[in-house]
C-alpha cells in the first residue's frame, strides 16, 4: 500500500486565501496526495493572556500574544468553501484540524471532510475526541508529548464515542470500551496514529522512529508519522519502518513572518522528499524472499555447476580430484558436490566439460 503525504499548511497562509490556494497548487503539483489546514475560533481555543510556544517566539514578534497571532491567521468559514473548492479543482484531499467542538461540527457538516484530523495537543481534550468519534468517521490522532497511558485513554474516549456515546461520559465509559471488542474493532477499522515529536523544528536526536513499532504492538493500530524535523531523512526512515502517512509542515517561503514558516519544506524540497519516500516504497518490495527476474541473468554467469577437473572416463568414479565447481550456474548445481563423489561417471568428460546426469 503507498504511503499518504499529508502536505501540512497549518497556519502557513498567513490568514490568506489567495496564499493558500496557492499552498494548494504548489502541494499538489509536488505529489501530496492530502493538504492539511487548522480549522478553530481563536475565543474557544486559547486564553486572551496565553504566552506564546518558544518556536513561536523565534519565528514571530514577541509583542504579539498567542490570542492575537491566532486570530490573525484564523479564517472564515466562507473562505474554508473556497478553499475545499481549491482542493477539490487541484485534484487533492482537503483536510482539517479541527481545534473545538465548534469547528469539528462546522467541517463535518458543511464541509463534509471524509475524515478527522486530531493535533497532539489535544490528545487530552475529551470534548474534542469525543465530539469526532461521535460523527463515525475515520481519526488521524497525532501523538507527540503523549505517553502510551495518555493515548490509550484518548482511544478508551474515541472508542466510545464510535460506539455512539451510550451512557454517561466517564473514564470508567471509556475504559469500558476500549477493552470491549467491538471498540477494538472500530479502532481497528477507523483510527490511524502518527508518531510525532512536537517540537520545531524537532531534533534528530528526539525523534526516536523506533516508538513507531512500540505504538504498532501496544495498540495494533495504523501507524503513520508526522514529521517536524529538518530534511528528508527522517521522512524516508518513517517510510522504511513501514509508516502508511507522512506529514510535513508546507511552506512557498521559509523566511516567511508566521510560526511554522521555518520548520516547513519549500516546494522542491517537498518534491524531493516526495520523490525519496516513493523510491523507498520501491525498494522495500514485498516480505517474501524470491529470485527476481532481473537477477536471473547474473544468477546463471556467478552461480557454479559441476564440471570435470580432468579427463573422466565413462566408467570412472567422481572425486575430489577429478570433480570441480565451476562458473557459469548453467548445469547441475554445485551444492550437489558432496552427492556426486563417489558415483560412477556414465559417460567420458573433456577437462571442464559440465557434468550432466
Amino acid at each position: 500500500m503507498s504511503c499518504e503525504i499529508i502536505a501540512e499548511v497549518g497556519v502557513n497562509h498567513n490568514g490568506s486565501l489567495e496564499l493558500a490556494c496557492e499552498l494548494v497548487k504548489q502541494a499538489a503539483a509536488c505529489g501530496a496526495d492530502v493538504v492539511k489546514f487548522q480549522t478553530y475560533q481563536t475565543e474557544k481555543l486559547v486564553c486572551f493572556d496565553a504566552p506564546k510556544a518558544g518556536y513561536q517566539l523565534r519565528s514571530s514578534s514577541g509583542a504579539e500574544s498567542q490570542f492575537q497571532m491566532l486570530k490573525r491567521l484564523e479564517l472564515t468559514r466562507r473562505e474554508f468553501h473556497a478553499l475545499k473548492k481549491c482542493c477539490e479543482e487541484a485534484d487533492v484531499e482537503f483536510l482539517s484540524t479541527p481545534f473545538d467542538v465548534e469547528s469539528a461540527r462546522f467541517l463535518k457538516d458543511e464541509l463534509k471532510v471524509g475524515r478527522f484530523k486530531i493535533g497532539s495537543g489535544d490528545v487530552t481534550c475529551g470534548p474534542l475526541l469525543l465530539e469526532v468519534a461521535l460523527s463515525g468517521k475515520p481519526v488521524i490522532l497525532s501523538t507527540g508529548m503523549s505517553n502510551f497511558q495518555e493515548i490509550e485513554s484518548a482511544l478508551g474516549m474515541i472508542a466510545f464515542g464510535y460506539l455512539g456515546g451510550k451512557g454517561r461520559p466517564c473514564q470508567a465509559s471509556f475504559r469500558e470500551a476500549w477493552e470491549s471488542e467491538a471498540g477494538r474493532a472500530a479502532l481497528e477499522r477507523n483510527v490511524t496514529l502518527l508518531h510525532c515529536t512536537s517540537q520545531y523544528p524537532a531534533p534528530l536526536l528526539d525523534t526516536n522512529l523506533l516508538a513507531m513499532k512500540a505504538l504498532e504492538a501496544r495498540f495494533g493500530l495504523r501507524l503513520g508519522f508526522s514529521d517536524h524535523t529538518e530534511g528528508l531523512a527522517a521522512a524516508a526512515a518513517a517510510a522504511a519502518l513501514g509508516a502508511v502517512m507522512i506529514e510535513k509542515h508546507f511552506t512557498l517561503d521559509k523566511t516567511m513572518n508566521g510560526p511554522d514558516h521555518k520548520a516547513s519544506l519549500e516546494p522542491e524540497e517537498f518534491k524531493d522528499m516526495v520523490r525519496l519516500v516513493r523510491e523507498v516504497e520501491t525498494v522495500l518490495g514485498s516480505s517474501v524472499k524470491v529470485i527476481v527476474d532481473s537477477e536471473r541473468p547474473t544468477r546463471e554467469v556467478a552461480r557454479r555447476s559441476l564440471v570435470a577437473a580432468t579427463a573422466i572416463k565413462r566408467g570412472d568414479v567422481f572425486s575430489i580430484e577429478n570433480l570441480i565447481a565451476k562458473r557459469p550456474g548453467t548445469g547441475i548445481s554445485a551444492a550437489e558436490y558432496w552427492d556426486w563423489i563417489g558415483t560412477v561417471a556414465q559417460k567420458d568428460y573433456r577437462p571442464d566439460e559440465m557434468i550432466v546426469r
